[in-house]
């Protein structure tokens, strides 16, 4: 689940805040990327990554209720020049989703740098934003969602849409997984999701943010400004079970009031089951997509936001943004992104 606009807390606590994953296909391999501390906010209040949190990466096979495979990323205090160490851990099997089993040490390496091993490859740091969004047209679904009223499009122009996120940064995590890892080679079905974790005073981790699906946050509960939403702690096994009737009630309200659906009930039901659990499907080896015909990863380009409110509506909702509006935020090869 992500979000991009949970302020004030984002100000002080950005570093912990998922905004986006991806996951598609590299070059003969799976490449994983997640955002977190936007300063769409205004200025994010630490620069870096926390360096008592833990930042995953976890991978389901073939539909398993739990993951198998776990990258673990930890950062040390930031330096002089403001980077970071930064290692790799990786955990398989039952360990992946243990907080307290240790994994393998993989690599080590400093933000803004490549690190490489054994053909895996990690880059970090702050990056220009490439997600591309008008904030007015999601306020409008916000709206409809909130109220479980009809969906107004007519004062929406998308030939005047803007996107509101151009000049933004984040801070990236970008993995790169060669296609001959023994768990992702080609054909592969995964459900991938993420997570930030931080250290407790107790000696245990909580996990603090998660995300799947692009724009849940956004859409559902865009006022969570202080990670009080039970959706942030949850595993993604629980998902149906405690917020399937929520979300699917959520979607029929709207579709009934905007009267898209004749079955609202039925089609928020289909919407609560697409979405849940909250992990984003992928086959390895394939294209990636995050669109109308298939949802099948997503790329820096896809435009996920314009998918996410279309579905929720049952309805057209055009961005009036296309991909080349962040097409010079965006690389072919690794490390995919662009250091600011």
């Amino acid at each position: 689940m992500s979000h991009h606009l949970d302020t004030p807390l984002a100000a002080q606590k950005g570093q912990l805040f998922i905004d986006d994953l991806y996951v598609f296909l590299g070059d003969d391999s799976t490449v994983f990327v997640v955002d977190v501390n936007s300063n769409i906010t205004g200025v994010y209040a630490e620069p870096g990554f926390h360096p008592e949190a833990r930042y995953e990466f976890k991978v389901h096979f073939d539909g398993a209720e739990y993951e198998s495979l776990n990258y673990r990323f930890s950062f040390g205090e930031p330096e002089a020049d403001g980077r970071q160490s930064l290692h790799l851990h990786v955990l398989t099997g039952e360990d992946a989703r243990e907080d307290g089993a240790e994994g393998e040490l993989v690599l080590s390496g400093r933000t803004g740098e490549t690190a490489e091993a054994d053909s895996t490859k990690v880059w970090a740091g702050r990056i220009a934003d490439s997600f591309y969004i008008d904030l007015d047209l999601l306020a409008i679904v916000n709206d409809a969602v909130a109220q479980g009223t009809a969906v107004d499009l007519s004062s929406w122009r998308p030939q005047e849409a803007k996107n509101t996120f151009a000049g933004t940064s984040v801070q990236t995590i970008v993995l790169e997984v060669p296609h001959t890892h023994p768990q992702l080679t080609p054909g592969a079905r995964t459900g991938v999701w993420a997570a930030t974790k931080l250290a407790t005073d107790a000696g245990g981790w909580r996990q603090i943010n998660r995300a799947g699906n692009p724009m849940m946050w956004p859409i559902f509960w865009p006022d969570d400004t202080d990670f009080s939403n039970p959706a942030n702690t949850r595993h993604p096994s629980q998902d149906l079970a405690a917020a399937a009737d929520h979300i699917a009630g959520q979607v029929a309200a709207v579709v009934r009031a905007t009267g898209t659906s004749d079955d609202p009930d039925g089609y928020g039901k289909t919407v609560a089951h697409q979405l849940f659990p909250d992990v984003l499907p992928y086959v390895v080896g394939t294209p990636a997509s995050f669109g109308f015909a298939t949802r099948n990863g997503r790329t820096q380009a896809d435009n996920a936001p314009e998918v996410m409110l279309s579905l929720v509506t049952n309805m057209p909702v055009p961005s009036g943004l296309t991909p080349a509006v962040a097409a010079d935020l965006r690389k072919k090869r690794f490390p995919y992104v662009v250091e600011v």
